[in-house]
């Protein structure tokens, strides 16, 4: 697991299967981000058998291979669908392939299991609600930084428990390492990877909707920006966002490519939620100048100060509950709807973004100075 590289970074955990050998057959294609390894090491400790997988570049079939032997490559993303025992595919497309890919898998009577961000435009949302209903299959969504962290989902037992009340606020930093000479081309490419907010703002809006129990919520106001990378115009390295919940709890994060290289990890995520009872820090990936380990959380309550290390002692119950959810067609992993609604405010909050570029914000500066 490459903690330095987020785009590599893989977490992996010891196998507790909820299934038996050969009940839950799964497929990877579209190789594109390196998200699909954690995605399918879950499902694997999970129990599920990786029978195919299938990219048009070789070479990522080749390495793909060399992690999970004994997978089959396919010849065409057909011949994957068509296959009666595949169960799921889990697929890590380019950003605005997913939504589309979604849909064909869906139709083919699987369910799907996509990295975030999920779609890129509002009508790619709307089109896979459509066919997700016609068809009662899953579109479900590796929202990592909750699903794939031992902290994040301490901190969901903790409010569940009552520790810290009701939730009141939730805030969320998460900074990212940019390593842009091994970044694809697409990752630069605004109509392909969708926005700032669109892509990792999506982990943090997740986040708020699941540990602040929001149905639904609306974004107040949000903000992007490219600061410092003059070379990727269409690149935004800033962005964040406040957001009010249905229920009155609000959020506000921040996302951005500039972890220094001095940092051990690939970005010094927090998380701080705050309840009517106490209050919860998560120091996700790093406890920054004491100890390079993730998982670190940090509570206060009307009992006392409180600490707990716990990696290596959670688990990632996500994959299980998913694999369960598609056999038995419930609901216990994560709702559909809440897949979808975080999708939607994540879009809705990039497409509102007030740019703040510098060379954008002088020209729309001068702009309204003339028409005045």
């Amino acid at each position: 697991m490459n903690r330095k590289n987020g785009m590599t970074y893989a977490p992996t955990y010891e196998s507790k299967p909820v299934v038996k050998p050969g009940e839950f057959i799964i497929a990877a294609i579209a190789l594109d981000h390196g998200h699909i390894y954690g995605m399918c090491n879950g499902l694997v400790e999970a129990g599920a058998e990786l029978k195919w997988v299938y990219d048009p570049d070789e070479e990522k079939v080749r390495n793909f291979i060399s992690k999970y032997p004994g997978v089959k490559a396919a010849g065409s993303v057909e011949e994957v669908l068509e296959d009666p025992e595949v169960r799921l595919i889990a697929a890590a497309a380019i950003p605005s392939e997913r939504g589309p890919l979604g849909n064909r898998v869906m139709a083919h009577g699987k369910d799907y299991f996509t990295d975030k961000a999920p779609f890129t435009t509002l009508e790619q949302l709307e089109s896979a609600r459509a066919v997700a209903a016609a068809t009662n299959k899953k579109y479900m969504v590796y929202y990592s930084e909750r699903l794939h962290v031992e902290s994040a989902i301490y901190a969901g037992w903790l409010i569940q428990q009552g520790a810290i009340g009701r939730v009141l606020q939730v805030i969320g930093l998460g900074p990212h390492r940019l390593n842009a000479p091994n970044r694809p081309e697409w990752f630069f490419q605004r109509e392909k990877y969708g926005g700032i907010l669109c892509d990792i703002g999506s982990h943090q809006i997740e986040q708020f909707l699941y540990y602040a129990d929001c149905q639904d919520a609306s974004v107040i106001h949000s903000k992007v920006a490219n600061y410092n990378h003059p070379t990727y115009p269409e690149l935004e390295d800033f962005g964040d966002a406040t957001l009010v919940g249905d229920n009155g709890a609000t959020q506000y994060f921040r996302v951005d490519w500039f972890t220094p290289d001095g940092l051990g990890t690939w970005g010094d995520g927090r998380t701080m939620i705050m309840g009517t009872e106490g209050y919860i820090e998560l120091r996700k990936y790093t406890d920054m100048g004491r100890s390079n380990t993730p998982d670190h959380v940090y509570w206060v309550n009307g009992e006392g100060e409180h600490y707990e290390h716990v990696a290596g002692k959670v688990g990632f119950p996500f994959f299980g509950e998913l694999i369960l959810d598609c056999l038995n067609r419930t609901e216990l992993a994560m709702t559909q709807s809440h897949v979808f609604k975080a999708a939607e405010l994540c879009l809705k909050a990039q497409e509102q973004a007030i740019n703040l570029t510098p060379a954008i914000l002088r020209q729309r500066l001068n702009d309204e100075r003339r028409v005045i």
